[in-house]
């Protein structure tokens, strides 16, 4: 996992596929350091796996890429731990890699 937490705040917002899912989008400026920490960590299909943390709440998922970005899934268990859903703000801190490399 790289050592450096990325940190970027977001609005979360909704992406209707088979199922709706809530996300953040990762702001612009932090793409290039996400795909070059990527090249020795992603598992394929462009996904990056991440450790995460919004608010209290730490959990592991992988970046989807998205229009030349990344997408950050916000599960439903941190949704309902932090309290928070479509258009709220969040701070997220993140790790690129597994959280079994630490």
């Amino acid at each position: 996992m790289s050592g450096k937490p990325i940190r970027f705040d977001a609005a979360i917002i909704e992406w209707r596929g088979p199922a709706p899912f809530l996300f953040a989008a990762v702001p612009d400026d932090l793409v290039a350091e996400i795909r070059y920490a990527a090249l020795s960590e992603s598992y394929g299909w462009g996904v990056v796996p991440v450790v995460a943390t919004v608010g209290k709440t730490e959990f592991t998922t992988s970046l989807f890429p998205r229009d030349g970005s990344y997408l950050l899934p916000l599960k439903v268990a941190v949704q309902r731990a932090e309290g928070v859903g479509i258009g709220d703000r969040i701070d997220v801190s993140m790790r690129i890699g597994r959280a079994d490399r630490r």
